[in-house]
């Protein structure tokens, strides 16, 4: 067995690898020598109880997002649907986002077999290890405790716990631009060009998990290692250059094949109108994002431009967006707090050295929350509040590391006055959110604005009290700090969640009307304040046909933001002599085919693709696979689309259909049987 010797006169001794082992794994959790013993116990603590939070009743929430329920699925039971990320194994057509999301839960689901918990419980994972890595980064610049506090700001912010027990995208790029910012520090300290290339794996990894939501972080990133890294200029901008390549690569290599392949061997690519995953990247999931063109898209069409005020389908845009009714209670509970924090925080180093790590982190962070909480602020497309997750990471590193370092100077009245005044506008920035559900909880908020009130007197007394009282007040404060968002988060972890736009809070609360539910303007309920959702008929869909029409859902057979929820009978119909069919079935848009698709465990053809809108199957096409016996059954109404100048494939896929197959009714669900033409 190796081993490493203890050199000393006439007292060697050789220690084994597994105990070095355990010796860096046990410096890493203590953290430096100087950390207090109670330090672990607390960071294993707070893990502890982010995986509780993260992981309790994790099934309740069945498929969740049936859309990315349906491709995991899909990837288990075939590599080729794997690689590409497709809605169903015959590999039809893509998810309209890149997969690196959907080969987690792929694999989670070859190993354990399909189910809730194992689609479900990779998100929670990330999310503990999202929790883990941030107290570490912040730890290395801000010491132990600003690392626990921005632990726990992170794991009990709400939208955090909606996002890591759901199985969107988001879940996973968190925790990999988590990890490139702690690599980031860690290349900082040393100049380190490995380190930093590592770090433009990680981004790119990020881009495959969610496009160009990923490279948001990229001008903190990039700035904080030109101004601090300690070598020379040009040395930090070659250094810089070759990260950037590490991330292009990292990020390209998927863009690449699938664009090499030919249309012909590899499914259609979802999102995209002209079958590319450029224009996906680039337009739907791209720049369309900012302006509001997103052809297809059942939203966008922005008002004002880019960078201007006004608003758009998915609400009004402008400096404030963060704090409205539709994200206010997902994210912004200590986004004032964090602002407050950061402007004192740059000020306090304003005069440390070029290489100072302390200004850095506060540079890297406040970088990352400035740039995505502006994009998100302003941008005209397609934008759902969950996306807010992104700034979770930021606002507990800035809240864990300002507010120490002000702590560090509670001898002046200075800085106590703005640790005062952070904790003031924290607490009354609650107490406005919690009055928006006045119903919930109503002793919280007053509690929460008296109990701030009170410790921001004492901290501006702190430098007359003994240490001790001083430290019992500042716990207070956090305490009182983070009661609102804990209190939110506690609530949404109780409860199930389902379909495509899922919100944070209390039931009947929130964007989403509650848990299981659409936004309101899709079926889910009142439009809040008329900001946000289409017409209340939809779009696209005749208002008196419940099986047409975004904004009224197709019962049972589910509905542009919800899955179907097949009866027996009807699983039990796919399944029979499924091994004669490419596809058991077909049905507008991919929420519809996934319900059916995960009962049955069988291909279910998503016409198309999520919107019904991109052209997958064209009419021609399905005629051809109809012909050729591929498609046994067709379920669904009028279909919905031809939105944002969209394709009406299915529209008049489905017109076709039903002019000329005979019906089959299974329990309540009309299907039409392929195999027999009418009359």
């Amino acid at each position: 067995m190796s081993a490493q010797t203890l050199v000393g006169p006439g007292h060697s001794l050789p220690v084994p690898v597994s105990a070095r082992r355990r010796s860096r794994f046990d410096a890493a959790l203590r953290g430096r020598a100087e950390d207090a013993r109670w330090i672990r116990p607390a960071l294993l603590g707070l893990l502890t109880v982010t995986a509780m939070l993260y992981l309790w009743d994790l099934g309740a929430s069945g498929w969740a997002n049936s859309f990315y329920s349906a491709a995991a699925q899909a990837g288990s039971a075939s590599w080729k649907a794997f690689f590409f990320g497709s809605s169903d194994s015959a590999n039809s057509i893509t998810v309209d986002k890149t997969p690196a999301s959907l080969w987690v839960m792929a694999l989670s689901v070859r190993a354990f077999g399909l189910s809730s918990w194992s689609i479900l419980i990779p998100q929670a994972l990330e999310g503990v290890a999202s929790v883990g890595l941030l107290y570490l980064t912040v730890r290395r610049t801000s010491g132990a405790v600003a690392g626990l506090i921005a632990g726990a700001v992170l794991a009990l912010t709400p939208v955090a716990a909606l996002m890591f027990r759901f199985n969107n995208p988001d879940a996973l790029l968190v925790l990999l631009l988590v990890a490139g910012a702690y690599f980031t520090v860690r290349a900082t300290e040393k100049a380190s060009v490995r380190i930093l290339s590592l770090v433009g794996v990680l981004v790119g990894f990020g881009f495959l998990t969610k496009m160009l939501q990923a490279l948001l972080v990229v001008p903190a990133f990039t700035l904080v290692y030109l101004l601090a890294a300690p070598t020379r200029l040009w040395t930090r901008v070659w250094h810089l250059l070759v990260a950037g390549a590490a991330m292009i690569v990292s990020a390209g290599w998927w863009v690449a094949i699938v664009s090499l392949i030919p249309a012909a061997d590899r499914p259609y690519i979802g999102g995209s109108q002209h079958n590319s995953v450029l224009e996906l990247t680039l337009g739907y999931n791209g720049f369309g994002r900012l302006t509001g063109n997103e052809t297809g898209s059942v939203g966008g069409g922005g008002r004002g431009g880019f960078g201007g005020n006004g608003g758009s389908m998915w609400g009004a845009t402008g400096w404030n967006r963060l704090f409205g009714s539709d994200m206010g209670t997902q994210i912004s509970w200590l986004l004032p707090s964090a602002l407050i924090l950061l402007a004192a925080g740059l000020w306090y180093t304003r005069r440390a050295p070029r290489t100072d790590l302390g200004r850095a982190a506060l540079v890297l962070w406040g970088g990352w929350l400035i740039v995505t909480g502006l994009v998100f602020s302003y941008a005209q497309g397609i934008i759902h509040p969950y996306y807010t997750v992104a700034l979770a990471p930021a606002i507990g590193a800035l809240i864990g590391a300002g507010a120490m370092l002000l702590w560090r100077h509670r001898d002046e009245l200075p800085a106590m006055a703005l640790l005062a005044a952070a904790v003031l506008a924290g607490a009354w920035w609650e107490y406005r959110l919690l009055d928006r559900t006045p119903n919930w909880q109503p002793w919280l908020r007053y509690s929460i604005l008296m109990v701030g009130v009170a410790t921001t007197l004492l901290l501006l007394l702190a430098s007359r009290m003994v240490r001790r009282v001083g430290t019992v007040v500042a716990l207070i404060a956090l305490t009182g700090g983070i009661a609102g968002p804990a209190a939110y988060a506690v609530s949404t972890a109780s409860q199930p969640h389902t379909g495509s736009i899922p919100s944070a809070g209390p039931s009947g609360q929130g964007l989403g009307g509650g848990p299981g539910g659409g936004p309101r303007g899709f079926g889910g309920g009142a439009r809040p304040g008329g900001t946000f959702g289409p017409p209340a008929n939809g779009f696209g869909g005749n208002p008196g046909n419940a099986q047409g029409g975004i904004g009224r859902g197709i019962g049972n057979g589910g509905g542009l933001l919800n899955g179907s929820n097949p009866s027996a009978a009807v699983v039990q119909a796919l399944k029979q002599n499924a091994s004669k069919y490419t596809w058991v079935a077909a049905a507008v848009g991919s929420n519809s085919a996934a319900g059916y698709q995960l009962a049955s465990q069988e291909p279910v053809m998503p016409i198309g693709g999520f919107n019904g809108s991109d052209p997958s199957p064209t009419l021609a096409e399905f005629k051809a696979l109809v012909a050729a016996g591929k498609i046994h059954y067709f379920i669904g109404g009028g279909g919905f689309g031809g939105q944002q100048g969209g394709s009406n494939d299915s529209s008049a896929i489905a017109s076709w259909v039903a002019s000329n197959f005979k019906t089959v009714t299974v329990g309540a669900t009309t299907m039409y049987d392929l195999t027999q033409p009418a009359g």
